[in-house]
């Protein structure tokens, strides 16, 4: 009888207790670690993945600091409380900036590179071949960011090495992605309530519920205190105590949640900032003045981090708990991260109504110049395209520019003025007028040379050259392109993105050694980043390195499934390699993502073709003339596809296009002139041979073609 495949589980439904009851029958190999609970309530962000690395880090270190240090960033960044032990090697200018001059945020795809960096440190942290189970509780409450740091474990990990159990209750469904992945990649069982009574039933034994009513009905105060040290969780291991908890007076559940929250802040551990201890604040005696803080804190470093699905949750409690204290400079506080937020998050209209709103509150130059700025930003970068209006995004940032020309302090002043312009700079790319960009961004950066001290905003001034090398670029200026490049390397030598766009830069201009070393460069810098190894595995492609690509490109089908040109050029990379199944695969893969690709349809009718399916070779290559009349590869395949079936005509019009196209590829030149001798055209067939031998002069089967021909033009 054959095994069946091992797969990860979903238990669902029932309480914590009745799933703890179920896990027995999934008969689960060790434990990796001790049952971890998800929900965000506990410690915000990453409450699970942190808790994971928090416990296996230690024991890694002394076995392998290599794979500690390769994941430097992503542990610290899910468990800052491991800073003494884990040195970060890698500061950028962004994480080191100080408050007042942050002009650069991390991308939001930031979370999706730590988790995916996470998984392989989780998948890697133990040295022997034996299996793991780990178990996630309260995963339906989890950040978003936890949530996707799961979907990816659930992908990428092979249950025969570590069984991942994740358990959610009934009430409540996890966020998409992460639905998506149970269903995929786990077996699901629907757990029952009262689960854990009839398992105890089974073995004789008393149940608990019963022993934990009597304990809480004796001791009301210790029960509500039991439920306030489980952080008030409705499904926690203080859960009975709620009853209890409710009977209090509004002063005593303040005087349970302040503390727990002093209890919690005395433990030390940061990230207990980001999610219980605001918690109980806001329900303790004084939640406008401990709250409050707490929750900005938590907004502020969830802002720096990227975490932004956690900055808008945390800005919105903070409006609530200020809302009807008139204290609207308060209010911005919370305003200016919430709006970036949601503006990176892709919530667009969202963003412009807190930014409106903001407009409302305020008559001072500091919070309207801000709120016209982020306004114009929306209308010329973040919006979706049919609502973007370059014109209006011009219009609020010459009011802006004109308002920060009237501030009073020199470094406010200059970085004000620096900052608009260079917002209006980036209008202007998009308006078509590149030169009018270059010249704003050169202003702004011999402006701030001039008026501010070499260690004053390095930050925005490193972005100005930044975005200074990219007009450049734009403009085909590539040597200053380059020389910038080199200034902001050096001054943020562990920003991977600048050698990414420096390694492009490189490719354009055939340096092709150089732009190697910059992308193996950024990334050593970054956790593993889809995009760069991807551009890595074509340039590794296109010098011939056929091994290296194909790791590159099935890296990034692993790191991003939804990845479609990896499938493209990995589709034909099997048929260079002679594997047309492994080819065919990774087309259909492909099609499922843009059922209108060109290039895989035509892989199809290649491999169709190879298999003597003409017919369906052809179908294949209409459907990707259909999409891209211009495919060479595809007009190509399908005159072969033509003369097979006897339509040589017909095949011939194909070739006929194919070399308007590419008029100067000697191989299309030898295979119409082919056609064109069987069709009777030899006149026609000499002439393109004649072009192919003078494009190809050292191709033996054009030459001995090119003679034949001669023979048969003069016969003729």
């Amino acid at each position: 009888m054959e095994q069946a495949t091992p797969r990860h589980h979903w238990l669902c439904g029932g309480s914590r207790d009745d799933r703890a009851a179920v896990l027995p029958s999934l008969a689960l190999p060790q434990a990796l670690e001790d049952p971890v609970d998800a929900h965000r309530r506990l410690r915000g962000p990453y409450t699970a993945a942190g808790t994971l690395v928090r416990a296996l880090t230690p024991a890694v270190l002394p076995r392998d600091s290599e794979l500690v240090r390769r994941h430097d960033i992503e542990i610290l960044s899910v468990a800052p409380e491991l800073k003494e032990q884990v040195p970060n090697s890698r500061e950028t200018l962004t994480s080191m900036a100080l408050p007042a001059e942050r002009t650069r945020y991390y991308a939001r795809l930031r979370t999706k590179r730590i988790a995916n960096g996470l998984v392989e440190f989780v998948r890697d942290a133990w040295d022997d071949d034996a299996p793991r189970s780990l178990v996630i509780e309260n995963a339906e409450h989890a950040d978003a960011s936890d949530q996707e740091f799961l979907a990816a474990l659930l992908r990428r990990v092979d249950p025969a090495r570590l069984t991942v159990v994740v358990c959610t209750g009934a009430a409540r469904q996890p966020g998409a992605q992460l639905a998506a992945a149970l269903a995929q990649h786990c077996s699901p069982t629907e757990v029952p309530h009262g689960a854990a009574e009839a398992a105890q039933a089974g073995t004789g034994t008393a149940g608990t519920g019963t022993a934990e009513t009597t304990t809480a009905e004796a001791d009301p105060a210790a029960a509500a205190w039991d439920f306030v040290r489980s952080e008030c969780l409705d499904d926690g291991p203080g859960a009975t105590g709620r009853a209890a908890y409710e009977a209090l007076t509004d002063a005593q559940r303040a005087a349970l949640h302040d503390r727990r929250a002093a209890e919690l802040t005395a433990a030390n551990e940061f990230t207990l900032r980001l999610g219980a201890v605001p918690y109980h604040l806001e329900r303790g005696a004084d939640p406008l003045g401990t709250a409050v803080p707490a929750l900005w804190e938590a907004a502020d470093h969830c802002m720096v981090n990227g975490f932004y699905d956690a900055v808008i949750e945390l800005a919105q409690r903070g409006h609530l708990l200020i809302e009807g204290t008139d204290d609207i400079r308060l209010w911005w506080k919370f305003g200016r991260p919430l709006g970036l937020a949601l503006s990176l998050l892709d919530r667009t209209q969202e963003a412009e109504r807190v930014y409106e709103q903001a407009r409302i509150l305020f008559t001072s130059p500091q919070e309207q110049m801000e709120c016209v700025y982020s306004i114009a930003m929306l209308y010329t970068r973040h919006h979706p395209m049919e609502l973007r209006d370059d014109r209006k995004a011009k219009a609020l940032l010459n009011g802006a520019i004109a308002t920060a020309s009237l501030l009073e302090g020199r470094v406010e002043r200059a970085f004000k003025s620096a900052f608009y312009k260079n917002g209006r700079a980036l209008v202007e790319v998009h308006l078509g007028d590149l030169r009018e960009g270059l010249r704003l961004v050169n202003e702004c950066i011999e402006d701030l040379d001039r008026k501010l001290t070499p260690d004053e905003h390095r930050l925005h001034r490193s972005v100005l050259k930044n975005n200074r090398a990219r007009v450049c670029i734009g403009l085909g200026r590539f040597d200053d392109a380059l020389a910038d490049y080199a200034v902001v390397i050096e001054q943020d030598p562990n920003h991977a993105e600048h050698y990414l766009e420096r390694g492009d830069i490189l490719r354009r201009l055939g340096r092709d050694e150089e732009a190697l070393a910059d992308y193996t460069r950024a990334l050593e810098l970054s956790p593993p980043f889809p995009e760069i190894y991807y551009n890595r595995g074509d340039l590794r492609l296109a010098d011939g390195d056929v091994k290296g690509a194909m790791e590159d490109f099935s890296y990034v089908i692993e790191l991003e499934p939804e990845f479609l040109e990896a499938y493209i050029n990995r589709a034909g990379l099997h048929l260079e390699l002679g594997d047309p199944d492994a080819a065919l695969r990774d087309a259909e893969t492909g099609l499922r993502l843009a059922p209108d690709c060109a290039h895989l349809h035509a892989v199809v009718g290649h491999v169709l073709a190879e298999r003597e399916d003409h017919a369906g070779a052809e179908a294949a290559y209409d459907r990707a003339l259909n999409a891209d009349p211009a495919l060479v590869s595809a007009l190509c395949g399908r005159a072969t596809a033509r003369y097979e079936t006897g339509r040589r005509q017909a095949a011939l019009e194909d070739l006929s296009r194919a070399v308007e196209l590419e008029p100067d590829d000697p191989a299309l030149l030898y295979n119409r002139a082919f056609l064109r001798r069987e069709t009777g055209a030899v006149k026609d067939a000499l002439d393109d041979l004649e072009l192919a031998s003078t494009l190809a002069p050292d191709d033996e089967e054009i030459a001995a073609a090119l003679t034949d021909c001669r023979h048969a033009a003069a016969a003729a």
